[in-house]
């Protein structure tokens, strides 16, 4: 019997386990094998952007985390896609910029004219209206953290899916496991669906992360040093997997309005994920059960939020310190 089983081998679950390990505790993890929403985020670690209008508490949480990922990611010991340049907040029309300026405001960042922001971003397109720089908005590759989190934890992983948490033996268990939460737990963890399109084509179109409102409809368009553009992501209260002609349509109209070069550039991938939400859209984490823990429930925030759940679980188990904030039971 292990001292913990962690439930889940998404970002979440293997930080938790590799935090613990580190902690002396002995970890198992369960991981069905199905790729989590992880596996299609981008990896925007924006406290900023994404914070604009929630929960001060969350928004904390959201800031400490982004102070934890550069040395999160250094410990790693390999290359994870971090990128520290920083992200460009853009508006293409006079609404745009009406809708925007409430966040740039409150962010407090100077205003950028076009020949500005073209100086930072030769590719954007000449409509583009205004726009600010943010540098503590990075980036992170989290395909290549989570593979760097499994070589950390390969012996300590077990292929299996569970069932119910009275199958699984150990003093403590945390649950983990994304959207699947809801199953195991009876929390009310619900998937939102987001669209995802990867284009690839040679290095340096882009060097910053773009995140931009194009007559009124969201898109962030993310580059990785080796030719791969992230460009998403809708979000949909839909259950299923497919990826439809719309939501393809619409990435890739707003991406290409914004920088017209991707036009150009091979279209690589198309994916589906699952964000898991909560009724507040803020994560859950703590006790739920006698020797039940959970750490779910991050929404669109999940990559972000990777390093400080790790520290608040590790502190709950090693050290019985409670997180009220994010309490499940508050549900």
């Amino acid at each position: 019997m292990s001292d913990v089983a962690v439930v889940g081998g998404g970002i979440i679950g293997l930080s938790i386990a590799w935090r613990l390990v580190e902690r002396g505790r002995d970890v198992t993890v369960f991981d069905d094998g199905d790729e989590g929403a992880w596996h299609v985020a981008a990896g925007m670690l924006a406290p900023g952007g994404e914070s604009a209008f929630e929960d001060p508490k969350l928004v904390r949480l959201m800031e400490r985390s982004a102070d934890l990922w550069p040395g999160f990611a250094a410990e790693l010991g390999v290359d994870v896609g971090y990128d520290d340049t920083g992200t460009l907040s853009l508006a293409m029309t006079a609404d745009d910029v009406a809708e925007a300026a409430r966040v740039w405001t409150r962010q407090q960042l100077p205003l950028l004219r076009p020949t500005e922001l073209r100086e930072l971003e030769p590719a954007l397109s000449p409509r583009v209206r205004a726009g600010v720089h943010s540098p503590r908005e990075r980036q992170v590759d989290p395909r290549r953290v989570v593979a760097a989190l499994r070589e950390k934890l390969h012996d300590r992983i077990v292929p299996k899916r569970i069932e119910s948490l009275s199958d699984v033996d150990a003093t403590t268990v945390v649950v983990a496991a994304g959207c699947g939460t809801a199953r195991l737990t009876g929390l009310p963890v619900r998937p939102v669906k987001g669209q995802v399109l990867r284009l690839r084509g040679e290095p340096g179109l882009l060097r910053h992360v773009l995140d931009a409102t194009v007559d009124g409809r969201s898109v962030y368009v993310v580059p990785r040093r080796d030719g791969e553009i992230v460009v998403g992501a809708t979000q949909e209260e839909r259950t299923d997997r497919l990826v439809t002609a719309g939501g393809v349509y619409d990435l890739l109209r707003a991406a290409i309005e914004l920088v017209p070069g991707l036009a150009e550039l091979e279209l690589a991938e198309t994916t589906v994920g699952h964000r898991p939400g909560t009724p507040d859209n803020a994560p859950m984490i703590g006790f739920f059960g006698d020797g039940h823990i959970v750490a779910a429930g991050h929404h669109r925030n999940g990559i972000l939020l990777a390093p400080v759940t790790a520290e608040l679980v590790a502190d709950l188990v090693v050290e019985g310190r409670e997180c009220p904030d994010f309490d499940p039971r508050r549900f």
